[in-house]
């Protein structure tokens, strides 16, 4: 089983102005946050999966606490809070890319702390952490504790997930992805986070800094220009993006996250020690099947993932 640990939401997505009353703007409201997505799309490509997470008991909290139920996801290391729900607001640009504004401040999500973290067993085989609730607090803190305690046991991915709304400080973004990327074994990140998070800074010497610690595989995705793999080993080298006609990248990232974790589980490989022996052909497979499960959510509107077999 592997454990997501991180926020959950609901994303507002806005809807064109077809009215031409200036004082009503419509909505889709679709459950979301990269750690929920993740959980969801790793249980759709087949992976048992759990997911740790403050939830609300407002209405929105019951719809995402109803959504994990019907996804399969375990909903046993879920922690309720009489908090609201997590809100972002979501606009779309030309180029299928989305804008986030979250409205997040004293919400269920951010609530978990040190006190309340879980208990493992051999069941965890891994547990993942990204987004915002690496910044906000008393989670971040809870998350960092749990993945220093854990990095010896069982593997930790890790993508930044970078969302300033919430923390518009990049300064502590800086600060936090330092520290969580020390423990994790696996990193994620898109080629947009490194430019956020450090402009001009080659891509290659950034993975470098991080192979120093746990790291062993960083993996940073591009969007239409594929993924790229850097290694201890083996060096660096990309992939290409699949062509499809997309329809938003929302949700596209947490996706290929999924996938990677999907790919290593179904050959017993999701472990620190297997890590190292992976050969070239075994990683490029495995960057290739994370980029045609991310192409699927490109053909679609919103977070909505795909299913094992709808992966080639």
């Amino acid at each position: 089983m592997y454990l997501v640990c991180g926020e959950a939401l609901f994303d507002f997505f806005s809807q064109p102005d077809t009215s031409a009353q200036l004082n009503k703007i419509g909505y889709q409201a679709i459950a979301g946050g990269s750690p929920f997505n993740v959980a969801v799309g790793l249980r759709r490509l087949g992976v048992e999966a759990g997911f740790f997470a403050g939830i609300s008991t407002d209405f929105l909290g019951k719809r995402l606490a109803a959504v994990l139920e019907a996804e399969g996801v375990r909903n046993d290391f879920l922690l309720h809070f009489d908090a609201p729900t997590t809100l972002s607001m979501v606009a779309v640009g030309a180029d299928g890319s989305p804008q986030y504004n979250f409205r997040g401040e004293g919400c269920a999500d951010r609530l978990l702390t040190v006190e309340q973290l879980p208990t493992l067993d051999d069941n965890v085989r891994g547990l993942h952490v990204g987004s915002f609730s690496l910044v906000v607090q008393p989670v971040a803190d809870a998350l960092l504790t749990l993945v220093q305690r854990e990095s010896g046991q069982r593997l930790i991915t890790f993508d930044p997930n970078v969302r300033l709304n919430p923390a518009p400080s990049i300064e502590l973004w800086r600060s936090q992805v330092a520290k969580f990327a020390e423990h994790a074994h696996i990193i994620k990140v898109s080629d947009e986070d490194l430019e956020l998070l450090y402009p001009d800074v080659p891509a290659q010497d950034i993975a470098k800094g991080w192979l120093q610690h746990n790291c062993q595989l960083v993996i940073m995705t591009r969007g239409r220009e594929g993924a790229s793999i850097f290694t201890r080993e083996q060096g660096d080298w990309s992939v290409p993006a699949r062509d499809v006609k997309t329809a938003d990248t929302v949700g596209a990232g947490d996706t290929f996250q999924a996938a990677l974790i999907t790919f290593l589980t179904e050959r017993g490989l999701d472990t620190p020690a297997s890590l190292p022996s992976l050969d070239r052909e075994t990683l490029t497979a495995m960057l290739n099947f994370a980029v045609a499960a991310a192409a699927v959510t490109c053909t679609r509107v919103g977070p909505d993932l795909p299913y094992r077999h709808q992966v080639q």
